[in-house]
């Protein structure tokens, strides 16, 4: 039997978002390494972050109006180009550079570009595969960022503990073969147009239809469940719950990023017998019951419990604010799926940041500042409300 030519498709979107994963997760690791080695200010680590996604940001919006004239095809190229290199400079720019913090800076703004351009093609470039079932598909995809987020932070550990944390240079050029290596598989798997020339719903078009600002809102409260928790997980478990670094890592952030990854699986597997818009709903629920959970908990193991399943109920989120938006607008193309990420981006950015300030003006207390995140999820669940009538009827066409 014949294989199907789109599984090639499918395996290089799947690496694409581990890469992702990679570019997201790898570099914070070292921090206190930069830090001790480079003598980098921890004003200076944060600097790091915010020009990785302000980066993505950028990309996002500038994606909206040239990808579509330059193909997915070279674009997606670009973005394993600029991953691996980005990645791979790592191991030599800070230490070529008169100053080592430029160096970093300089890589993680060229991984960021390719973070930026995977996170906008490899949704639409599966969307387009001649696939059953889009939704699953679509959250299989993201399932793998989990997957690679997890394997990144247990790959480097487990790499530093058996060669030491003065080899991160040599892990940098390991982890930056996954990208180059991609380089191939996108060069020649199937790649077809998400809408036929000409045909896709201009910018301007976008934004005058009252559903795509509903989209919008539903995915800046996507990003805004999601990364809130995971950024704040590690600081959570050890400074609110009194949980050891090394516990607390493992129950938060890696906890999280296992349920979450859990979630997009089961729904990818399952997922043609499951309403969307009713699984967001409960997502959303969940999703409260866990930012509460970890707001009022006295009890530690509570704490950790939300955390974790809050990476299952934020599972669903991204992916299916995007099959939703696909299945009514089908005429968007790629200038609205950029614009969903940056959106989700914009909801990656304020969720943390809103977290922060309410527990800084708390006295410092992380509790109450995840007791602030509740209003992420229940504005996702009335936005579902909203569109669940159109998603229902486009779904019968």
């Amino acid at each position: 039997m014949k294989q199907n030519p789109y599984r090639r498709t499918q395996l290089a979107c799947y690496l694409g978002f581990v890469t992702q994963a990679i570019c997201a997760n790898f570099v914070p690791l070292l921090f206190l390494t930069f830090h001790h080695a480079y003598h980098i200010s921890f004003g200076q680590l944060a600097l790091i972050s915010t020009c990785f996604f302000f980066t993505q940001l950028v990309v996002d919006f500038i994606c909206a109006t040239v990808v579509d004239r330059l193909g997915y095809r070279p674009c997606i190229i670009a973005a394993e180009v600029t991953s691996g290199l980005g990645l791979a400079g790592l191991a030599f720019l800070p230490d070529l550079l008169p100053s080592p913090f430029a160096g970093i800076l300089v890589c993680v703004t060229v991984y960021a570009i390719g973070s930026g351009l995977t996170e906008v093609l490899a949704s639409p470039i599966i969307e387009a595969c001649p696939f059953e079932n889009k939704e699953s598909m679509m959250s299989l995809l993201h399932s793998f960022y989990c997957w690679g987020a997890v394997g990144v932070i247990l790959g480097s550990s487990l790499f530093f503990a058996v060669f030491g944390i003065d080899k991160w240079r040599i892990l940098a050029v390991l982890w930056s073969v996954i990208p180059l290596y991609n380089i191939w598989n996108f060069s020649t798997c199937p790649i077809e147009r998400l809408v036929a020339e000409g045909q896709s719903m201009t910018m301007v078009q976008l934004c005058r239809t009252r559903a795509f600002w509903v989209f919008i809102v539903l995915m800046v409260c996507a990003g805004s469940s999601e990364i809130a928790m995971a950024q704040w997980a590690s600081a959570f478990t050890e400074s609110a719950l009194h949980v050891s670094k090394a516990a607390g890592d493992l129950a938060g952030p890696c906890g999280f990023a296992v349920c979450m990854g859990i979630s997009r699986l089961l729904y990818g597997k399952f997922g043609e017998k499951v309403d969307l818009t009713i699984f967001m709903v409960a997502s959303g629920i969940l999703c409260l019951i866990c930012y509460l959970l970890a707001g009022l908990a006295r009890l530690p193991v509570l704490g950790l419990v939300g955390c974790a399943v809050c990476g299952f109920s934020v599972g669903i989120m991204w992916p299916g604010s995007i099959s939703i938006s696909s299945r009514i607008l089908p005429a968007g193309g790629t200038a609205m799926f950029a614009l969903l990420a940056l959106a989700g981006d914009l909801g990656g950015a304020l969720g943390p940041a809103i977290i922060g300030n309410v527990s800084q003006n708390a006295g410092n207390n992380l509790q109450a500042g995840m007791l602030a995140g509740i209003g992420f999820p229940i504005v996702l669940v009335l936005c579902v409300f909203m569109v669940r009538k159109q998603y229902r009827a486009s779904s019968t066409k």
